[in-house]
């Protein structure tokens, strides 16, 4: 989502240190290590039905057509996912696969990837969460039912690329607005709630749930229906820039939501049957997302193309590159039964940081939500690189 695209957090920890004391020892950062392992390795490999991530791998190789060899698959210059010749004749091979044909769609794979198994130094699972793609009603005219506004990006919203100011800042950005000469943060969640963007025709259309705009913005994309029966596509434009605040958690500790029962569908249940005190709830999250309409497939990921439910992974492109293969071993949410596939990693989240953390894309609407709410999983993750990427690797190690 890019985005977009954000679970809500439930839960967390607290060190508290007292006066006097010493302060504990820094932790060693994590790193990630990418371990060489055989097809047979991969829990559940057989059974995948591989074909069905072919369309995602194919809009991935098509963002990757129209750019220069040399040009770097993810970060440190390509570390982990080389460059774009790297995988040319990868695509190739994979656009030759007859459609839906499982065998034909394995032996490609297992011929022009190598597996390797990831882990953050000694620890050997992270955490997976899930979103979806929203759906709210709305009109693109404001009435007695429709009251809430989804705004476009504003016109003095500015992004700075502070790589170009200096080296060591390259690849981060800040958010904010010129004023009197100055940049300053732009407006908070609270700030837009309270008007600060009335009356500047921003306003790209109007709902009848404040709590579905709420939760629209944590998934970073959605489908609008409108009173005539047709429906639109609402994506990611920008955020505001400041950091997201999960509400979930701050819910379950002041008892407005049971630890074992919390959930995105439990938390907006309550924000629904709680109006007086839901907007000062939704208001922590400083967070603002802006979107645009979105014309044809979506939902657009990070990597800007259209995501694929249940084939398609959010990950921190800090990590991991955007177009490379990601199998999962985790457990379907609520069951506990094995959760076994191989994903693309095509988005981004606000809250999805860090090595062996991933956001599971279930598709569209309540059948998404049914999943994509209560998905806090552990998983074991494995990526696959290609053979020339994989060759310099072992050569290099």
């Amino acid at each position: 989502m890019s985005r977009r695209i954000i679970v809500i957090s439930l839960a967390a920890a607290v060190a508290l240190a007292s006066c006097g004391e010493a302060p504990p020892p820094e932790a060693v950062p994590e790193r990630l290590v990418l371990t060489p392992v055989d097809y047979s390795d991969l829990p559940g490999w057989a059974d995948d039905p591989v074909a069905a991530v072919l369309p995602a791998l194919d809009r991935s190789c098509a963002h990757l057509a129209g750019q220069p060899d040399d040009r770097p698959v993810g970060p440190d210059g390509g570390a982990v996912g080389g460059t774009v010749a790297d995988w040319r004749a990868v695509c190739a091979a994979l656009a030759a696969v007859p459609k839906g044909d499982d065998a034909a769609a394995r032996a490609a794979l297992e011929a022009w990837f190598v597996p390797y198994r990831a882990t953050a130094g000694a620890r050997e699972t992270g955490l997976v969460t899930g979103y979806y793609e929203a759906e709210l009603a709305g009109a693109l005219f404001p009435g007695a039912e429709f009251r809430t506004p989804v705004f476009a990006r504003p016109d003095d919203l500015v992004t700075v690329d502070l790589g170009r100011f200096r080296a060591d800042l390259d690849g981060k950005h800040i958010v904010g607005r010129v004023e009197d000469g100055r940049l300053q943060p732009y407006h908070t969640r609270r700030d837009i709630d309270e008007g600060a963007l009335g009356g500047r025709g921003l306003e790209l259309l109007w709902s009848n749930d404040p709590v579905d705009v709420f939760f629209l913005q944590i998934q970073g994309s959605g489908r609008v229906r409108f009173p005539d029966g047709s429906e639109r596509r609402i994506g990611y434009a920008i955020s505001n820039g400041h950091d997201f605040t999960g509400i979930g958690r701050a819910m379950i500790e002041e008892g407005k939501v049971p630890r074992d029962q919390a959930s995105m569908q439990s938390i907006r249940a309550w924000l629904r049957a709680n109006p007086d005190e839901a907007a000062e709830i939704m208001m922590r999250n400083a967070r603002y997302i802006f979107f645009r309409w979105i014309d044809g497939e979506g939902p657009i990921g990070a990597q800007g193309v259209p995501l694929t439910a249940r084939r398609s992974l959010a990950v921190d492109t800090g990590v991991l590159p955007l177009g490379v293969p990601v199998y999962l071993d985790t457990t379907w949410p609520g069951e506990g039964r094995p959760l076994r596939r191989l994903m693309v990693a095509q988005d981004t989240g606000a809250a999805i940081k860090g090595i062996l953390r991933a956001d599971f894309y279930w598709g569209s609407g309540e059948g998404a939500l049914k999943y994509a709410g209560g998905m806090k999983q552990q998983g074991a993750f494995y990526i696959l690189l290609p053979k020339p990427v994989a060759e310099r690797r072992a050569t290099t190690s």
